[in-house]
Parts: C-alpha cells; structure tokens; sequence
C-alpha cells in the first residue's frame, strides 16, 4: 500500500483510531538545551483538531508527562513520560538510586523522574565526549541500571520491562483501539512500532535524520525528513 493509501484508510474511522507521538525530534525540533525545545504553533493547532476527531491522540515522550505537555503545549492530549516507565509502579523504587548515581557523575545531568540524561550535543568533541559517558555507561551497567543511548544522548533507566511498546499497548488496549499511527525519531520508538503488530492497521513512522538509526528506518511503513514533514503528514488525517 502507499503512504497516501495507509493514511486514507487510518482517516476513515478515526474515531476507532489513535494517533501516537513522540516529541522531541518528532513534533518538536532538536534544539541545543533540551529545556529550550518546544511545538510549533502551527502544529499545536493541529494536534487540537486531530484531538476532537480521533479516538485517541497522545505523546509518549522520555520526558515527564508534565514536561511533555508543557513543551507540546496542547494539555487536552494524552501523556505517557519516561518511555512508558510512568505506567509500571515497579519503576518509582529506583528514583532515588538514580539521583544517587547522577550525584556521583562529573557530567551535567538531565534528571527526570524515573530516568537520568547525560546530554553531549554541546560538546567540543563528541568522540571524547561519547568515550567518557562509555565508561559512565559501563557504572551504571554495574550497578543494576539500563543504559540506553539516542540522538546525542546517553539515557539511564531503571531494570524493569517498561518501554515505548508497553506504553503504546496500554493505551490502545485501555481504549479498545485496533488501529494506529505511530511516530517517532530514534531507537527507543522502535518499541513502539513493534506493539502496533497485531492492529488490524498500522502505520509506524519514522522522522529521520543523519542521527537517526537504521534500525528506525527498516522497521517503518513511512519515512519523513523531519517535524516539518511529519505536520504534513499530519494534515492529510
């Protein structure tokens, strides 16, 4: 089927339809400081009318569910953080050894709640750069957490089987929802893509860019150049 096909068929039940996002490098740019990272308005404004017309649209982002929608700035959505992390109780037991661990690292930290991100976009050199959190890779390893990486980015997460995947189920099957659009921009979305297997229509997209892993390109049904094209995208539903 094409693109234009998939999507036809997604938009003639949309009530019986999700639609599931990503945020960071999906719907909103990279940008440098990932405190600085928002939605454009045009997007939100589709976001809001995507929201009144499908039976689900929600973000499943590695940021807080809070964080989440202040940078997608449409509250009405639906919100899963910590790659789905925030729907497994097993998970909150590890925050402080998290926060602990953090403590103990010369690297500035992005500290979530349930996770822990050492960013190196801004570093003078990214090879040593990715060589020193390698070894702070390598710690964390040792004691007891899981270490992830992404675009510019090493994650550290608690040992629990929560993800994308278990996120983007959960709500689907909370709803009763067989149909769904997914898309996302780096490896941990590849999750996601998976759990959308058994719907009777699925659409995984992927936002690629030269960060992108190929991993994420071989498991989609679409690719996009970007946020910009994925809003196309978008407005075709």
């Amino acid at each position: 089927m094409t693109t234009a096909d998939l999507l036809r068929g997604l938009a003639a039940e949309p009530a019986a339809a999700a639609l599931l996002l990503d945020v960071d490098g999906t719907l909103a740019p990279i940008v440098p400081r990932p405190e600085d990272a928002h939605v454009p308005e045009r997007t939100r404004q589709e976001l809001r009318r995507l929201n009144r017309r499908y039976g689900l649209v929600a973000c499943v982002s590695g940021r807080s569910a809070a964080d989440a929608a202040r940078v997608v700035g449409v509250p009405e959505l639906t919100y899963v953080g910590g790659h789905g992390l925030e729907l497994d109780p097993e998970a909150v037991a590890w925050a402080a050894r998290l926060e602990e661990f953090a403590d103990g690292i010369a690297w500035p930290a992005e500290r979530k709640p349930l996770t822990v991100a050492f960013h190196y976009r801004t570093a003078p050199d990214h090879e040593v750069a990715r060589a020193a959190l390698e070894r702070v890779a390598e710690r964390a390893h040792a004691e007891g957490l899981v270490a992830r990486w992404g675009r510019m980015v090493l994650e550290l997460r608690p040992p629990v089987d929560a993800d994308k995947g278990t996120a983007v189920r959960h709500l689907l099957d909370e709803r009763g929802l067989r149909r769904a659009l997914y898309a996302g921009d780096d490896g941990t979305d590849v999750d996601a893509f998976h759990a959308l297997d058994a719907l009777e229509l699925a659409i995984r997209v992927a936002v690629v860019s030269d960060e992108a892993p190929a991993e994420l390109r071989g498991a989609a049904d679409v690719l996009v150049g970007g946020p910009a094209e994925l809003f196309e995208l978008l407005r075709a539903l």
